[in-house]
């Protein structure tokens, strides 16, 4: 490996502390993409899970995890938007081509390229798996996209795109599926407005119509019909570790906001202090503990799944649901114990509750994956109606 894992996690910790957290009130309250932190990132990070033979660092699930955890700690959009770009590289590596080589898997390496994911569309709604994008083949060597992409990361600020489409191979039986790229600069990308959220206001979320995009064959990812393949060995894996990293991150930072708070308070006040009553150190133990056994589940997930492990799909599952949990229950905690500061709009607690929020909602959903859980435990079909 390019760069050991502990050095790749110190240095995501080094940006979250000296790029992205200064940013992150901003980039919240401006809602702008976070252009500062994304570009430290991807030019020191951007080849995480890049194959060593292509430049990168050859790192998989738990980097990303640990990754994550690290910039979310920081700052959720930017350490989403990045975590994104991580999942699409990891798309693009897992069959590419010589062709995809050069022409991405290189440069993205290298801290040139950013890309992201165009999965989920208008109406399919957290069924990303059945698009309904069409792709045709058309004239000598190319490809045409015809459809729309809902909640884009990243959108009109990454290099390329990785899109699922409708199979287009003659003879196809009707139901299978194709995950292509796209770069940017092709022609028939026409870009919706901003999508205001809630939370995760950093996050460029915008919608994607695609009007007769025209790219060259070669930029089809393994064969026609593997794009449920990619769903479940690659895009439900990182992406799952992605977004559980990142929302470990912000349990862990408004666990840690939540002692910084009692312990100057502590120091500052004469007479008991709430640090001394034992229901405000019952809380902190409790929050102290749901963090850590997410993070140790998030974890162990990611390892299993490296290796393989016949029941790594319940960790992967299961670490996005109980992270999805555990930061909005940890954030709650917090601002229950800092009090009316923590509750004023400018509270770094205020950004996470919005920011934690957005986890359940995130597709694959809290309560589909619990599903999925319980379909392998009883070995049923996970996609079945």
């Amino acid at each position: 490996m390019g760069v050991e894992l502990g050095a790749a996690v110190a240095t995501a910790r080094e940006i979250g502390e000296q790029v992205l957290a200064p940013e992150a009130a901003a980039v919240d309250e401006e809602r702008r993409w976070p252009e500062k932190g994304m570009a430290a990132l991807r030019s020191r990070l951007g080849g995480l899970v890049m194959p060593a033979e292509c430049g990168g660092m050859g790192h998989g699930l738990l980097a990303v995890a640990q990754v994550g955890e690290a910039t979310g700690r920081a700052c959720a959009s930017t350490s989403i938007c990045f975590g994104m770009h991580l999942v699409g590289s990891a798309v693009i590596a897992a069959k590419a081509s010589r062709r995809q080589e050069e022409r991405y898997l290189k440069p993205i390496a290298a801290g040139e390229h950013l890309t992201t994911l165009a999965l989920s569309e208008p109406g399919t709604g957290g069924e990303f798996w059945l698009p309904q994008t069409r792709m045709e083949r058309v004239g000598e060597g190319m490809l045409r996209l015809t459809g729309a992409k809902s909640f884009v990361t990243n959108a009109g600020h990454a290099d390329s795109y990785v899109l699922s489409t409708l199979a287009a191979g003659p003879g196809k039986p009707p139901g299978q599926f194709s995950c292509t790229v796209v770069d940017a600069t092709a022609p028939g990308l026409e870009w919706g407005p901003s999508w205001q959220g809630f939370g995760m206001r950093g996050n460029a979320s915008r919608g994607l119509e695609l009007r007769g995009a025209e790219i060259a064959d070669w930029c089809l990812l393994g064969e026609e019909g593997d794009e449920i393949w990619y769903v479940f060995n690659v895009v439900a894996p990182y992406f799952l570790m992605a977004m559980a990293g990142t929302y470990l991150g912000v349990a862990a930072a408004a666990l840690e906001e939540a002692c910084s708070h009692l312990l100057r308070h502590r120091e500052a006040r004469v007479g008991r202090s709430a640090a001394a009553q034992p229901v405000v150190q019952h809380r902190l133990g409790t929050m102290w503990a749901r963090v850590e056994r997410t993070r140790r589940l998030i974890y162990h997930a990611a390892a299993e799944a490296e290796i393989g492990a016949p029941q790594a799909l319940l960790g992967l599952a299961s670490a996005k649901a109980e992270v999805a949990e555990a930061a909005e229950a940890t954030v709650n905690d917090a601002l229950t114990l800092v009090g009316g500061i923590g509750y004023g709009e400018h509270s770094p607690l205020h950004r996470m509750l919005r920011d934690a929020r957005a986890a359940h909602v995130m597709s694959p959903v809290t309560d589909l994956l619990r599903v999925w859980t319980g379909r392998a435990l009883l070995d049923e079909p996970l996609l079945e109606s």
